[in-house]
């Protein structure tokens, strides 16, 4: 069975799960319309508006609508397997962007509403996506680099028609509001997210409609045993992100559980706990730095939460951070573990299990995880090595997109690499220690340096550019760059203040330096690799 049920302990839970996978499978029939047809007035979405007002909308109101807008998508040509990008953040129609694309069959690109020009570019052209769905407030990014976009054809704004966008409702307006879905089966491909590596651009995660079977088992086990009565979801974390997407709003409408929405442009712990009590949200995902941040938040007691279940994952919590759930949030948090390639993959619950503190947990039911040592056998309990995950899992990843061959270096035999060193202890709980790369982790988000060094070396005073991840108490790791600088260039404060600008304006705010030190050279190895760990290893020192 893909679902689970209840069982006493975590071995009795594993040994009562398989995979089973049907012949069809569309998401869009799973996450709304089985609902629609047999309880059609069923809530499925909670939005609430930034200006304070809620407006709830049923199954049924989900299904039409995405129908409406899978008519005109196809009415503009998009057929199955043409990409559809959605550039918007927790607001209705990211729901019925993803809802209306699994429908014809087509593969939808998510896409963070921080990203700039650059990082929108790449993404957009790489996947080679036909239409795009955004807002007012992202439009003129698009406008700016549409010319150099040629696979994109058509565009819509859910605010207004403009600058070469159809206007979203007044186009859905038009179509049907019934569709047949495509028969789509678990290996079709449903959806890319882009995942940043040390070397190269981001890379695209191509996921098959199977990865929401996927990401059931962990879910449940997460959130003590969801679906129960009266549950409810929300999570600060952007839609645009597996964290956001698959942990959270697929499952919940897939479960027929009210999503709550809403568009926080950045995180406000207080705020955080006022939606919460608001809106009566029983299950959340709290990613570790907005944790952090609600620990600031004084007598939390006074928001009256009822929260059920809180699921965190991405960063080790600590025991400080757990003992602070217990008090302000009346229940232990149930930390997991997972990427966008396989995610939510080990995890704990506590209800039937010890949560260890720092301990990532154990392999979900459905997932095979082990510890690879230097030679890429299996490592003995307790001993260092790449953390990797079995082949067959649901949540696994179908390829990366256009890649064959980074595809084919992501495993080994019959084991998928993480890229994440750790141990698993004699008790099966699994340890996290490092990343085998320089990606940085930061906020929650992984980050590669690549990316960031490239648009730094695009400014016209700096020659050559390299990114590492510092220690910090609240984000996990902060960015720092360090530059040598094109022939006429002046070091100065104005200039480092320029170039930080020059990331958030050009990929986005989230991968932005907080420093930039000038150098005269730049260590690099023998073939012309710069040694970032070097940088790093300089850094530490100085701070010691």
């Amino acid at each position: 069975m893909n679902e689970l049920t209840r069982a006493e302990t975590w071995e009795a839970l594993r040994a009562t799960h398989q995979w089973r996978m049907p012949a069809h499978y569309n998401m869009a029939h799973d996450m709304c319309e089985k609902w629609a047809g047999a309880e059609p007035d069923r809530v499925a979405l909670i939005y609430l508006r930034s200006d304070g007002a809620v407006r709830d909308y049923s199954f049924a109101q989900l299904s039409r609508a995405s129908s409406r807008f899978a008519n005109a998508l196809a009415a503009e040509g998009v057929a199955r397997g043409d990409r559809v990008a959605v550039l918007l953040p927790q607001v209705p129609e990211t729901i019925l962007t993803h809802l209306a694309a699994y429908k014809l069959g087509a593969v939808v690109l998510p896409l963070f509403t921080l990203f700039g020009e650059e990082g929108l570019e790449y993404r957009l052209s790489d996947s080679g996506a036909k239409a795009l769905v955004t807002d007012e407030a992202n439009l003129a990014k698009i406008a700016a680099i549409r010319d150099r976009l040629p696979a994109l054809e058509t565009i819509y704004s859910i605010d207004r028609p403009g600058e070469g966008a159809w206007g979203f409702w007044q186009e859905l307006g038009k179509a049907k509001d019934e569709i047949a879905i495509a028969e789509t089966g678990t290996e079709d491909p449903a959806f890319i997210c882009y995942t940043s590596g040390t070397t190269g651009p981001p890379k695209g995660t191509l996921h098959g409609h199977r990865v929401l079977l996927g990401h059931l088992p962990g879910v449940q086990v997460v959130h003590e045993f969801f679906p129960q009565p009266g549950d409810r979801m929300w999570t600060p974390a952007d839609w645009a992100w597996m964290g956001g997407l698959c942990n959270v709003a697929m499952p919940a409408l897939r479960f027929g559980v009210p999503l709550v929405a809403h568009r926080m442009e950045k995180f406000d712990p207080e705020r955080a706990f006022e939606l919460m009590a608001r809106m009566e949200v029983r299950n959340t995902f709290l990613p570790p730095t907005a944790l952090k941040l609600m620990r600031g938040v004084g007598r939390p007691e006074r928001f009256g939460l009822n929260l059920r279940s809180v699921g965190s994952g991405g960063e080790s919590l600590g025991s400080e951070v757990l003992e602070w759930g217990l008090g302000a949030l009346g229940l232990t948090i149930n930390e997991f573990y997972g990427q966008t390639e396989c995610n939510l993959v080990l995890g704990n619950c506590a209800s039937i299990m010890e949560v260890r503190p720092g301990s990532m947990g154990k392999p979900f039911p459905g997932s095979e995880v082990t510890i690879l040592d230097s030679a890429g056998n299996e490592a003995a309990p307790g001993e260092t090595g790449e953390i990797a995950v079995k082949r067959g899992d649901a949540a696994m990843f179908l390829e990366y997109w256009n890649a064959p061959g980074k595809t084919a270096e992501k495993f080994s035999g019959d084991w998928m690499r993480t890229g994440d060193e750790g141990a698993m202890d004699a008790d099966g709980y699994f340890w996290f220690a490092s990343r085998t790369d320089d990606v940085i982790t930061s906020s929650g988000y992984r980050i590669g340096p690549s990316e960031i060094e490239n648009c730094l070396t695009g400014h016209p005073a700096v020659a050559m550019a390299a990114c590492i991840g510092l220690p910090d108490p609240v984000r996990t790791e902060i960015i720092k760059a360090f530059v040598t600088l094109a022939p006429g260039a002046e070091v100065g404060e104005a200039l480092e203040a320029e170039l930080i600008a020059h990331v958030r304006t050009r990929l986005s705010p989230h991968v932005a330096p907080r420093s930039v030190a000038f150098i005269e050279t730049m260590p690099v190895t023998a073939t012309g690799k710069i040694m970032r760990r070097e940088l790093r290893s300089r850094e530490l020192d100085e701070r010691a």
